[in-house]
């Protein structure tokens, strides 16, 4: 028995047992309310229920090494019987990262059960003795009522507005401005019921549920299948159209703007230069795309590529986060005026969250459109990328639409 197994509590490594199921339908149907784990994108996804093992990782700079080598003692001691052999098979973590290094409250967890639907197939993953727990009916959290977070809209224009100046002074190019919205429900909020409107909502987003942590983000900041990578490039936003030809027009003068492009540049770059270390071949294209989602339209490139040295999925996050997307350029001036200028701890939003299994195969997304549920109180969040030529007042109505994906997801 390991030290790590004594320091987690395990009298002996964990057992593991993976089997193909038949189709479960709706993979979100099957959770139970207790603490669900869920990763979930046009039906298909991992969803889990109850704690194997778990960590709290320590903050600071070497906080994804440590993640890894957890990982690697606890996953890779495992004792597993595996007779699905796919990604996502055998015993898997969920986790989610705090976007600032120094904060606490990054967490890895392995559910005592995982279901899971790929591909046409799908298996159950147990560890131990995990019966199947009671799935109770959805409830509603009644009313909700919305308070100022860390900053009203007044003062987050004028942070914006500040940052605009140290940009336009050549402190540097983009800044991730966050603000944090605060609700208090009528009754105990039910992450299930949260996770099946964005899901019917938002499909081509990825619907995530960790440690308290839920939302639907567009950005998929890395899939890891063996040598294989994959990642999604977000940055440049307008409101959906009121009809077809407003909404095309919308999308033709976002493709057209000169600070959208740039902002879209930088995240591009971020990227590559984090990448190209890791891979031996790397593709990005040379203009962006549009992604239309249900209530905005993104500049997306998409990118692929295949490692040099078989890393696994969390040093690729580790190498990728934070991208210009939701930190900024350069990357440490860009925090440090985050530190200054939000006024609070963002926590999990804009941090990493997914899943990787022992073989370090795995899906990691940007924790955006998100909230943190405590209870009957959840803290919701939005971010948009300041440039020198940004507008205060654009940028918060920005922020508001963003936020509606939780509004919606909390009201219905």
């Amino acid at each position: 028995m390991s030290k790590v197994s004594v320091a987690l509590g395990l009298t002996r490594p964990l057992m593991v047992r993976t089997v193909p199921v038949a189709d479960p339908g709706d993979l979100l149907a099957r959770l139970p309310e207790r603490a669900p784990y869920a990763w979930v994108r046009h039906g298909e996804g991992l969803v889990g229920w109850g704690e194997a093992a778990r960590t709290t990782v320590p903050p600071g700079p070497g906080r994804f090494a440590w993640a890894r080598e957890w990982l690697a003692q606890v996953l890779g001691e495992a004792h597993t019987d595996d007779s699905v052999h796919r990604p996502g098979s055998g015993p898997v973590a969920f986790g989610s990262f705090t976007f600032d290094p120094d904060s606490p409250g990054s967490v890895l967890v392995v559910p005592k059960a995982v279901l899971a639907r790929r591909d046409g197939r799908a298996w159950l993953t147990t560890v131990g003795d995990a019966p199947m727990e009671v799935v109770t009916p959805l409830r509603d959290p009644g009313a909700i009522l919305y308070g100022d977070g860390s900053l009203t809209a007044p003062e987050w224009q004028h942070a914006v507005a500040r940052a605009v100046d140290r940009i336009n002074d050549g402190e540097l190019e983009k800044v991730v401005l966050a603000r944090d919205l605060n609700a208090l429900a009528e009754h105990r909020i039910d992450v299930r019921l949260l996770l099946t409107r964005l899901v019917r909502r938002y499909p081509e987003c990825y619907t995530f549920s960790c440690a308290g942590l839920v939302g639907a983000t567009p950005e998929l900041l890395v899939r890891h299948t063996g040598e294989a990578i994959e990642s999604l490039i977000l940055a440049g936003t307008i409101a959906r159209g009121g009809s077809p030809e407003d909404d095309a027009r919308r999308g033709a003068a976002l493709l057209a703007s000169e600070k959208d492009r740039h902002e879209h540049h930088c995240a591009v770059e971020s990227v590559r230069d984090a990448l190209a270390p890791l891979c031996k071949d790397l593709t990005i294209p040379d203009s962006p795309e549009l992604l239309k989602l249900s209530n905005v339209q993104h500049l997306a490139s998409p990118v692929s590529g295949r490692l040099s040295d078989g890393a696994s999925v969390l040093d690729v996050v580790a190498a990728l986060h934070p991208t210009a997307a939701v930190g900024g350029t350069p990357t440490g001036s860009a925090v440090s005026l985050i530190r200054e200028l939000e006024g609070m701890d963002r926590a999990g939003y804009s941090g990493p969250v997914g899943w990787i299994d022992a073989h370090g195969d795995g899906e990691w997304g940007i924790a955006l459109r998100c909230g943190q549920i405590e209870g009957s109180r959840a803290r919701l969040f939005a971010g948009c990328g300041i440039m020198g030529n940004s507008r205060p007042a654009a940028e918060l109505a920005e922020a508001q639409a963003k936020l509606r994906v939780m509004q919606y997801a909390l009201e219905g």
